[in-house]
């Protein structure tokens, strides 16, 4: 008589355990690298709308000196709303006659997206981005 085992001829206890060890570091570096990069991409846009911005206000200024002063006024109003710490923002208005350029250095190092970069390879710490406007007049 034949006797069909009810089993098969190896345990299979523990291999789910054993498939998630494998499998759960892998999964938590790229969801902490979601999250990392995520964030510096979102602050990263928040510094180039920023200076964007700053760039575009001033447009309505009729000279040099009042051009910089309303790229100015618009950077100290708006960088908090934008989400940035003035604390950690380096900010430079260079007018000409002919084009205004905004240049904000914005450093994370403090930044709470920090914390999971000992995780993965992490971003640049600080955060650069330009914004000119060309003026018409010759």
């Amino acid at each position: 008589m034949n006797v069909v085992p009810s089993s098969p001829p190896f345990a299979r206890e523990g291999s789910a355990a054993v498939e998630f060890a494998f499998v759960a570091p892998v999964f938590l570096m790229m969801a902490c690298g979601i999250l990392v990069y995520g964030s510096w991409f979102s602050l990263a846009h928040s510094v180039q709308a920023l200076a964007t911005e700053a760039a575009k206000a001033s447009i309505g200024g009729v000279d040099v000196a009042e051009r910089r002063s309303l790229a100015i006024a618009y950077l100290d109003a708006n960088k908090s709303s934008a989400g940035l710490d003035g604390a950690h923002m380096v900010q430079r208005v260079d007018v000409s006659e002919t084009e205004t350029r905004v240049v904000i250095q914005f450093d994370t190092i403090d930044h709470p997206i920090r914390a999971l970069s000992q995780l993965v390879p992490s971003p640049p710490a600080v955060i650069e981005r330009t914004a000119t406007v060309v003026s018409g007049r010759p």
